[in-house]
């Protein structure tokens, strides 16, 4: 099936909707952007992060990939955080992992190959470095939110490294990072109560 006529019919629609609410809307958005928020996301495809949070097109800048991960290898997150810092001018960035992360069991399960295991070598890293304490859990499910929650510590640690985030700090910049889980079986975040600032 060459064309997604129902993903093409529901846009429709949706344009449509948005249109008869504020007719200008998409004039008023197609011309600049202005968001208050880079998110820093999983992949996972339950965890929308306009959705979750409850903002409209235009007010958070967004990148995701599996887990959560900003790795000082990567061009991509790394221009993403460049670009929302120094274009942008974002006030907060979020890192958000999520309970029940695909990403964060494989790790604990040793159930990973091929790239994805080399892309996960830093969650890997953190696990073992943290196997104590993760593994006073018996429950599984417990043991990967732990790992979750420890990941997107790591992760707000390494945004906070960045060359953009230490010159947007240099120069006065108001600039905060966040950590945060989403809950998928509540629909709910919870702030891990870090928050870098400068």
């Amino acid at each position: 099936m060459c064309t997604l006529r129902n993903l093409l019919e529901k846009n429709k629609q949706w344009s449509e909707r948005v249109k008869s609410s504020d007719h200008n809307f998409f004039i008023d958005t197609a011309g600049h952007q202005n968001p208050e928020y880079l998110w820093i996301g999983c992949s996972d495809s339950r965890v929308s992060a306009t959705n979750i949070v409850d903002v409209q097109p235009g007010e958070m800048f967004v990148h995701r990939n599996i887990a959560n991960i900003v790795l000082d290898t990567d061009p991509g997150c790394l221009s993403v955080i460049q670009y929302g810092v120094q274009v942008l001018k974002v006030k907060h960035i979020i890192v958000c992992g999520h309970y029940g992360c695909g990403g964060i069991k494989a790790v604990i399960n040793d159930d990973v190959e091929g790239v994805i295991s080399v892309w996960l070598q830093t969650v890997r890293d953190l696990y073992i470095e943290n196997k104590d304490k993760i593994n006073v859990f018996s429950n599984p499910d417990a043991r990967a939110d732990l790992l979750s929650e420890i990941n997107v510590l790591k992760q707000v640690e390494n945004i906070y490294k960045t060359e953009a985030v230490q010159k947007a700090y240099r120069s006065g910049q108001e600039l905060y990072i966040h950590g945060w889980i989403y809950d998928l079986k509540t629909g709910t975040i919870k702030d891990l109560n870090i928050c870098i600032a400068q």
